[in-house]
């Protein structure tokens, strides 16, 4: 089992970055993503030791999979901006549940939960970037 491991998420454009720069996300935003979402949602992964033991790395690239087919930010700019906005709304919705980031990613990863000022603050990004024509 140790030798059979799934593909890696990689790509050589820095995750979010088509994001960053087409939607122009600050600074602060884009460090609370960067921690808390691109693992999941864009096209590069960074990851953990743990990763090369499997069935981590399976349960890993399952979840990796699984949230890029929800939602990946590096593939957002291509959206149209009705898409966008339904994305932008499920986003804002998913922090006020408590829904995102998954408890289970949060557990290896105590450094993405999302306190209530970081939450708020992507509530603010996403919700003042709704209705974009």
């Amino acid at each position: 089992m140790q030798f059979i491991t799934p593909q890696r998420n990689l790509s050589p454009v820095p995750a979010g970055q088509v994001f960053v720069d087409s939607f122009k996300v600050d600074a602060k935003v884009n460090a609370i993503l960067s921690v808390s979402c691109y693992d999941c949602h864009s096209n590069n992964t960074q990851y953990p030791w743990y990763t090369n033991v499997q069935p981590l790395g399976w349960f890993m690239a399952d979840h990796i999979t699984e949230g890029k087919e929800k939602l990946n930010f590096d593939d957002l700019p291509n959206y149209s901006p009705r898409r966008i906005n339904s994305k932008f709304s499920q986003i804002i919705e998913q922090i006020e549940k408590g829904k995102m980031p998954l408890s289970s990613y949060t557990w290896m990863h105590s450094g993405a939960q999302l306190n209530k000022e970081e939450k708020q603050l992507l509530i603010n990004y996403f919700d003042k970037h709704l209705n974009i024509k």
